[in-house]
């Protein structure tokens, strides 16, 4: 029986599950002691690459497990997501985008488009993890930096650093501190975690940053996930 977690941790990651094992297996210990902690995991609705490794470890182990996905990606044939997953690790031009669901990876809720699904998660959100992965997954977190600068949110925000993976986008965010184009206090906004338990570690004890932009976002009609 799933019990109600005591928070609820949105993970973006890929749907595929890149060129090294250790990807998938550090996503399948985040699941597992997101579980154990009564944490639970909101995430982008597939079941394939380390989107799939994450929602059915946590789910395997009775966490709460909420998937969100965009009617365009659900897959309309009947695939065996163990199949499909095996496939993805040999090749990832096997990836259409599409996705199976099921009910061992928790419950899922259809939406009809990428930013009904982005609303939702950083509403149900209580803390926001990056998993390696592509394009999705970096314009994901990105949009939830921006908006705790905004202060629309303020929420943790950790990047899993698995195997040094943001190493170079971390430079990046640096030099832009340095160009002048992040303050040195939004650049706080950003906590880094190279280990599962570092980053939930990370995520009890994070601080929100001064300097973020005073804003008032009550009269727009959406809170974008502000809490």
């Amino acid at each position: 029986m799933t019990l109600t977690p005591e928070k609820t941790i949105c993970v973006f990651c890929g749907s595929s599950f890149g060129n090294d094992p250790k990807f998938a297996k550090h996503a399948k210990e985040l699941g597992s002691k997101i579980a154990l902690k009564n944490w639970g995991l909101v995430y982008g609705g597939g079941t394939t690459g380390l989107m799939g490794s994450v929602a059915k470890s946590c789910s395997e182990k009775n966490g709460y497990v909420h998937g969100i996905i965009p009617n365009a990606l659900v897959s309309r044939e009947r695939i065996d997501p163990e199949k499909l997953n095996q496939s993805l690790k040999n090749d990832i031009d096997n990836h259409n985008g599409w996705t199976p669901i099921s009910d061992e990876y928790g419950k899922s809720t259809i939406v009809p488009d990428m930013h009904t699904r982005k609303r939702l998660m950083g509403e149900e959100a209580d803390a926001f993890i990056a998993l390696p992965g592509g394009y999705g997954t970096l314009e994901e977190i990105m949009e939830v930096i921006t908006w705790s600068q905004l202060g629309i949110h303020s929420k943790p925000i950790i990047f899993f650093n698995i195997d040094g993976f943001y190493d170079d986008l971390l430079i990046f965010l640096q030099k832009s501190i340095k160009s002048g184009f992040i303050s040195e206090k939004n650049g706080e906004i950003i906590v880094v975690g190279n280990s599962t338990d570092e980053v939930l570690e990370k995520i009890e004890n994070y601080k929100i940053p001064e300097g973020r932009y005073n804003l008032n976002w009550e009269n727009l009609g959406t809170s974008n996930g502000k809490k």
